[in-house]
């Protein structure tokens, strides 16, 4: 039974546009591999299953997109995965860089989609928030696209409560801040304040002056100018992680539970973020 559902999500993922599975590459029209698809078909499986267990509204669901362990990171994207939601059972709502350029766009994605992003591998966490905050949170995101708190111009390392730019990781702390401060918050400005007051702390990401000079950094969805010139000259640039976003929910007392698959194995243990 276990192979026949992922031969017909197989097939189900085969018949859609993973269009939007690129949306943060170069928009070059390409195809997933037969055999991608099939690992990230499994990984969906595995989700929903561990989804529909814990039976809440939402949860906050990690990939690991691109491998950051330079930095001392594991999960490099995020996002909320949805009961319920008008696309689909389980529906990924998170914000996405499009084409490598300075704009972004908040995406509705099945499980499959947002496990087939040519991603480094299939690694997976999934947070569940307690019952009072799952329900805020999905309150307000069922509200979307009305007061999304996102803003369209795109910075990979985008400062903590910039007003010019953001990223994936940002939009989801605003956000998260905006339902737990029950209150409505409907500017980045006061969700982001929140959540430095309500004991968030963003990660602090080492790039040499040298290296983003000759190292070839520059590019549209990368902007060292948001951050001031003394965080340049040091390198030492604050930003919102998958980590730091973990750490903040751990801290604060918001997880209900948690679960986390390496190498498509349950863990005993919850490793690093």
């Amino acid at each position: 039974m276990k192979h026949l559902l992922i031969a017909l999500v197989l097939l189900l993922s085969q018949l859609l546009s993973v269009a939007d599975a690129y949306a943060g590459d170069a928009c070059v029209e390409q195809h997933v591999a037969p055999h991608k698809v099939a690992a990230a078909a499994q990984t969906a499986l595995l989700a929903v299953a561990a989804l529909d267990k814990a039976d809440a509204p939402v949860a906050l669901i990690a990939r690991v997109g691109t491998d950051l362990s330079k930095h001392g990171l594991v999960y490099s994207h995020a996002g909320f995965a949805v009961r319920d939601h008008a696309h689909g059972r389980w529906t990924v709502v998170h914000l996405l860089n499009e084409c490598g350029s300075d704009r972004s766009s908040l995406y509705a994605q099945g499980l499959v989609n947002f496990f087939s992003d040519d991603l480094v591998n299939q690694d997976l966490r999934i947070v569940w928030f307690k019952p009072d905050v799952a329900k805020r949170l999905a309150e307000r995101i069922k509200q979307m696209p009305r007061h999304s708190l996102h803003h369209p111009r795109y910075n990979l390392i985008a400062r903590p409560g910039s007003r010019d730019y953001q990223n994936s990781t940002a939009w989801i702390v605003e956000t998260m801040a905006s339902a737990l401060a029950g209150h409505d918050f409907y500017d980045r400005a006061t969700a982001y304040t929140f959540a430095r007051s309500d004991g968030f702390v963003p990660d602090i990401i080492h790039i040499p002056y040298s290296k983003r000079v000759l190292g070839g950094l520059f590019s549209a969805n990368t902007v060292f100018t948001d951050h001031p010139v003394a965080t340049r000259l040091s390198g030492d640039y604050p930003v919102v992680t998958v980590r730091s976003i973990f750490h903040y929910l751990d801290k604060a007392g918001y997880i209900e539970r948690q679960r986390e698959w390496r190498d498509g194995e349950l863990q005993v243990r919850i490793g690093p973020a």
